[in-house]
């Protein structure tokens, strides 16, 4: 799909809807906004539902001031126009209240962005502007003048987060992440803190997205391959429904045959890839015009030296990733699914899925199917992709739950003999 050639009001629309889905925003609360080639700026309006915009409902407010629209622009408009006007470079803009950033917001703190490797890359530096009264010509001189200073995301103090961009698509990338930095930080503080990446880690991951693979024709396509295309679709975009993923964040992948495989590519929005955008790779090759995940590294070496494993999920989830951050230790035996699915669940350090995919590798074993790569993500195999999702899930909430239950009392894993037990009566390797 072209972006740039969708309309403003199908595009705010298409995106408030994920914005008001996933929880980022209230009926009535938060505004989109896009400034065209023209000078229009097309804004979400005041007083409709935010869960069902249509096309009708969106406002043109035109440069001389001229409202076109069947409603009343959004009351925050003012503070759009002045985001605009002191940077000219930014055409899109988000605004809602999700909790995570409302929290921060209400102690005057922009969250860190230094807990996991792209929110830099996709964020940049955070700004905080003090409060005015909503709508007010105080709070955009307020909000414009922190922008002006050169940064794309602003927490507005007792109020939320502000984000802009070149296009409305990158506003709203760097809105749902920054969105999860701030949710990821709160879940580590009930686990001990987290840490933060240093300039030289977070340069090891730009140099990894800057590494490219020949290229190769591909000359057609097996109903296999079309079938799996179509499989790592439907897993991404369910991932990402499920707040498994982000629209920056998360990699699948499936292996073909011995020297081939599936993998989903690097910037592109995961609720909307399609089966053209996956990437093909062959003994060590690209498909022609695509670029891969940057973790295609760590999933060849996984699928050379493990032929047993069929498909690799990797993904940053809040409370999953929030053990990835801090140095707490993940139990998995709390309840039996968990033990079963996910076994033992080992950290790495950061930086071996970028330049030693190996030693990623030689974590991963029977007893060990699933781990957490430090200040990164959690990495899931399986024998089928659908394997590898469950594992996924099922880390997620055993890591939900081990955060929860520090709230209720002390903890009371499986113990020895009951483990025994399920290694028995279920066939598991030892250990």
């Amino acid at each position: 799909m072209e972006y740039d050639l969708i309309h403003p009001r199908d595009m705010i629309p298409l995106l408030m809807d994920r914005v008001y889905k996933y929880g980022m925003t209230t009926t009535s609360g938060g505004n989109l906004s896009i400034k065209d080639e023209e000078g229009n700026i097309w804004i979400s309006p005041s007083g409709v539902d935010k869960g069902s915009l249509q096309w009708e409902d969106i406002v043109c407010v035109k440069p001389d001031g001229t409202v076109k629209g069947r409603h009343k622009p959004s009351s925050e408009l003012p503070f759009h126009q002045a985001i605009y006007e002191a940077r000219p470079d930014l055409k899109g803009i988000v605004h809602a209240h999700p909790s995570a950033l409302v929290s921060f917001s209400l102690v005057g703190k922009a969250p860190p962005i230094r807990i996991i490797p792209q929110a830099y890359y996709v964020c940049g530096s955070v700004g905080v502007a003090p409060y005015a009264l909503p709508g007010s010509d105080q709070l955009g001189k307020n909000i414009a003048e922190t922008f002006a200073k050169g940064y794309d995301a602003v927490v507005l103090e007792n109020h939320g987060i502000v984000c802009g961009a070149s296009d409305l698509l990158r506003a709203f990338h760097c809105f749902e992440t920054l969105d999860f930095c701030a949710r990821l930080a709160i879940k580590a503080s009930m686990i001990g803190g987290s840490t933060e990446l240093s300039d030289v880690q977070i340069d090891l991951f730009r140099k990894a997205g800057e590494r490219t693979l020949p290229e190769f024709d591909l000359a057609g396509h097996t109903n296999k391959e079309k079938a799996m295309r179509r499989h790592i679709c439907e897993i991404t975009h369910r991932a990402y429904d499920q707040q498994l993923m982000t629209s920056t964040e998360g990699v699948v992948s499936v292996r073909l045959d011995e020297d081939s495989f599936l993998i989903t590519p690097t910037g592109k929005d995961r609720r909307l890839l399609s089966v053209e955008d996956i990437v093909f790779i062959s003994k060590g090759r690209r498909e022609k015009g695509k670029h891969p995940s940057r973790s295609v590294g760590v999933h060849s070496r996984i699928y050379k030296d493990h032929p047993e494993i069929n498909a690799i999920v990797s993904a940053q989830t809040p409370n999953i990733t929030a053990f990835a951050v801090s140095e707490a230790p993940l139990q998995t035996r709390t309840i039996p699914e968990s033990y079963i699915l996910l076994r033992q669940v080992p950290i790495m350090e950061f930086g071996p899925q970028f330049i030693d995919p190996g030693k990623v590798s030689s974590m991963i074993t029977p007893q060990t199917p699933v781990l957490l790569l430090k200040n990164d993500a959690v990495l899931t195999t399986g024998e089928t992709l659908l394997q590898a999702f469950d594992r996924l899930e099922v880390a997620e909430f055993t890591a939900e739950s081990l955060i929860d239950a520090r709230l209720v009392g002390e903890l009371r894993p499986i113990a020895d003999h009951e483990i025994a037990e399920l290694e028995e009566a279920f066939n598991l390797p030892k250990g």
